[in-house]
């Protein structure tokens, strides 16, 4: 033997996701490029933009893995660079809510509309029942990797 671990073997899908998750982790450092923000910046802003009432400062500090202060000081820094602004929150008026502004909307799909595209032109080679089957293996790997981050 040389010296080299091998890894447990899993299934070929198995492999397949986590090579997405890696191609994934090099997707996001190449928006954060294309906009000019920090890696933490882009990951929050992808947060909020998907967030259909926005995210209260602290909420978006709790998906992020960071402390309030320092959610309030990326809301800052993202409130000053026209990606977000502040609203009170829909049912509680004590409270406030992060949302994306226009600009963000058009600046984040921008960046990622060619590989959304690519995307497309990937699940176009799946008939309907392949792609239906995917989008059901996504969904229940995303729920797979949900489970796991909230177990302690």
């Amino acid at each position: 033997m040389t010296g080299q671990r091998r890894a447990p073997r899993h299934s070929e899908l198995a492999y397949a996701v986590r090579d997405m998750l890696r191609a994934n982790g090099e997707a996001v450092q190449s928006v954060a490029r294309r906009l000019a923000l920090g890696l933490t910046d882009v990951t929050a802003l992808d947060h909020v933009v998907t967030s259909a009432d926005g995210l209260g400062p602290s909420e978006l500090g709790q998906r992020l893995g960071i402390r309030s202060a320092s959610a309030t000081t990326l809301v800052d820094r993202l409130e000053s660079t026209g990606h977000v602004r502040r609203v009170a929150h829909p049912s509680d008026r004590r409270r406030q809510s992060v949302v994306a502004t226009d600009r963000a909307y058009e600046e984040v799909f921008a960046a990622l509309a060619p590989l959304l595209g690519r995307i497309d032109e990937a699940a176009g080679q799946l008939t309907p029942e392949q792609a239906a089957a995917t989008a059901r293996f996504l969904h229940d790997v995303a729920g797979a990797m949900r489970d796991y981050a909230a177990e302690r």
